[in-house]
């Protein structure tokens, strides 16, 4: 059981992900043959749920892709499930409080770091993969260290509490959604002031001082490219439906009639 992001992130490199909003499992195992280092499973602001993710997921596994599932909210069942059905890790939309981070843990991660519910499901081959065989603890240490948990920046409370988030055992990065988070701070899409400026600065140092990493959400690769430059250690640009539209358009347009 080995997070390839995790691996290219602990080694510096950085990584390249998108949202997949198509739901289709074949068109999931199609976007892990491209050259992305992850894809993000949307099921906050995706039709799709449980069943039709872990079709999605077993698509992907075929090419070594890592697939992040954003969860459609905090509570137990929506983590508990996606990481038994096997998601490399997962984004936490709409947290704002250091408590609701504590739960996430306390949710997702096994003893000792958290209580998360003890099940040999799919996510450990029903307890036939080889690290699931061995002693209980070592498998809870396997689990805790390559599935990732990584709540959303993205209100204003996260964003005052940002330091003791990141500090928290269990949360493993942060990941910025740029528009909700302009958005609690009253300037919606204004991403060059200098309130919104300092804010994304905040964050960086914070997760960076906590040893942890930081995704942010890009519009494009100019964003993207801009955001690494200021030390994100990965971009989530765009997603998928958008690139199938503008590329089908693309030909369609290159083409004299």
């Amino acid at each position: 059981m080995k997070n390839l992001l995790r691996e290219k992130i602990m080694n510096g490199e950085k990584t390249v992900g998108t949202f997949f909003e198509a739901g289709n499992a074949s068109v999931a195992e199609a976007l892990a043959l491209t050259d992305l280092d992850y894809m993000l499973i949307d099921t906050e602001h995706g039709p799709f749920d449980v069943e039709s993710v872990m079709l999605m997921l077993r698509g992907v596994e075929l090419h070594g892709t890592t697939a992040l599932v954003r969860v459609k909210d905090s509570n137990r069942n929506s983590i508990l499930k996606m990481l038994d059905i096997g998601a490399g890790g997962l984004i936490i939309p709409q947290v704002h409080s250091l408590e609701e981070i504590k739960k996430i843990v306390e949710y997702g991660k096994y003893f000792p770091v958290g209580q998360r519910g003890v099940a040999f499901a799919r996510g450990a081959g029903y307890g036939y993969l080889e690290h699931a065989k061995g002693d209980i603890n070592d498998y809870f240490a396997t689990c805790n260290r390559e599935t990732l948990l990584i709540p959303q920046c993205e209100t204003k409370g996260c964003l005052e509490n940002i330091e003791e988030i990141a500090k928290v055992d269990g949360i493993d990065g942060i990941f910025v959604g740029p528009y909700d988070l302009s958005v609690a701070m009253g300037i919606p899409t204004q991403f060059d002031k200098p309130e919104f400026k300092a804010a994304l600065e905040r964050i960086l140092k914070a997760v960076k001082d906590a040893g942890k990493f930081t995704i942010i959400y890009c519009a494009d690769f100019n964003v993207a490219n801009t955001r690494l430059k200021q030390g994100f250690d990965s971009v989530t640009v765009g997603q998928d439906v958008n690139f199938y539209i503008d590329a089908i358009n693309e030909m369609v347009h290159s083409i004299e009639k």
